[in-house]
């Protein structure tokens, strides 16, 4: 069974309701109060920075009467309040019936998680403690979650790096055991047949002034004896020094069968698996084209229209590569992407920045916040294909 987070239960977690009507906020504050322990109130929009940090809520309730205060409310805080990413929440927006369908689209593209049509006000005054209830457990979830898809079929990768290692090391073994018993064999004719020959010089008196013998049938013997127990036995012995070694290669691919089985099916399942790659672009255009130049390559990509909206994707998804524009109006990518190594979940996700210019202090600006690469537009197919690739092999 999983382990529920202990920071994400109602008795524990800290709700935040801002809000620029004090009524409003208190009212909505009672009614949570029934079922959470830490509701918090913040409508003093010169402290939302502060209010934010110093309560570190797991749920933020953006409880304005209108769509527009609360889209410059969060936007404040993600200026005013750079610990923001670094804080694992989520953000419910009350709304009134004429902004549903924008609340609707803007949920649906993540700027927020969760709406609750509050105004006028409506019998199912228990929508907004459920909804509290569903970003707690979201939370929870989030919290559980293990290594991403792609650091899991990196290592499968390897390992079936290793296997193949590993089935030519075998492999090379055996044929050195091979060549060492051939040596062996050849050794013992060649030895056999070079103390024939001695023997057949000595008894014909062709070495008289090396050796003299009386006893030529002795010698012949003795000759014999030292080929068949000495010369003949070591080499044998030696010989079948190497069966064990045989025996061990054998077990040991015997042994290795199912595992080198499952590295090959662990390799073949980790090819099918699709990086993630987030797409920050305040260009429809750049988007549209980096979508083409990517068509078929097996990436799952996800696009944000701005530093900001990035950033909020980020509390939700956690992308295995990011694609980040250098110039964009409301948060420009080198500030998004220092913002982005700032929270110890997401450091370690590779960053590419994609600029139309290689100015130098761009460059060093944006190495120095902590991307790794650069492609400069217009965009190479091939160019990208290679920066991404290079980047997604970092991924451990």
């Amino acid at each position: 069974m999983s382990k529920i987070d202990s920071n994400f239960t109602p008795k524990t977690a800290v709700i935040l309701v801002a809000c620029d009507n004090p009524s409003d906020a208190n009212q909505i504050k009672q009614t949570l109060n029934n079922e959470f322990d830490k509701v918090f109130i913040s409508t003093n929009p010169n402290a939302q920075a502060h209010d934010f940090e110093s309560h570190r809520p797991s749920v933020l309730v953006l409880a304005f009467n209108s769509l527009e205060k609360a889209e410059r409310y969060y936007l404040g805080l993600y200026r005013l309040c750079p610990a923001l990413q670094q804080m694992s929440h989520r953000t419910i927006i009350l709304c009134n019936k004429d902004d549903v369908g924008k609340v609707y689209g803007l949920c649906k593209k993540n700027y927020f998680d969760d709406y609750v049509m509050y105004w006028p006000m409506t019998f199912d005054m228990t929508r907004l403690a459920m909804a509290v209830h569903h970003a707690l457990r979201e939370l929870a979830m989030s919290g559980e979650s293990g290594p991403s898809k792609v650091k899991f079929a990196s290592q499968a990768r390897r390992l079936g790096e290793m296997e193949a290692i590993l089935a030519q090391s075998l492999t090379a073994g055996t044929q050195h055991i091979v060549l060492a018993d051939r040596a062996m064999t050849q050794a013992e004719q060649e030895i056999g047949i070079a103390l024939d020959g001695l023997l057949q010089r000595l008894t014909d008196g062709t070495l008289p002034e090396a050796v003299s013998s009386t006893n030529a049938q002795a010698l012949h013997h003795e000759i014999a004896r030292i080929k068949r127990d000495d010369v003949m036995q070591s080499l044998r012995t030696a010989a079948h020094a190497t069966l064990p070694i045989k025996t061990w290669a054998n077990d040991v691919r015997l042994a290795g069968a199912p595992v080198a089985a499952a590295a090959k099916a662990l390799n073949a399942m980790a090819e099918q698996v699709q990086p993630t790659v987030l797409v920050v672009d305040d260009n429809e255009f750049q988007c549209k084209i980096v979508a083409q130049l990517l068509a078929g390559n097996n990436y799952q990509l996800r696009f944000a229209t701005s530093g900001a909206d990035a950033l909020g994707l980020l509390r939700k998804y956690q992308p295995d590569l990011i694609l980040m524009d250098v110039q964009m109006q409301d948060l420009n990518g080198i500030e998004a992407t220092r913002r982005i190594k700032a929270v110890p979940r997401l450091a370690d996700i590779p960053v590419i920045m994609m600029t139309g210019q290689s100015d130098r202090a761009v460059v060093a600006e944006s190495l120095k916040a902590g991307a790794i690469g650069f492609v400069v537009k217009p965009l190479v197919r091939e160019n990208l294909l290679l920066k991404m690739a290079q980047a997604l092999q970092q991924v451990v």
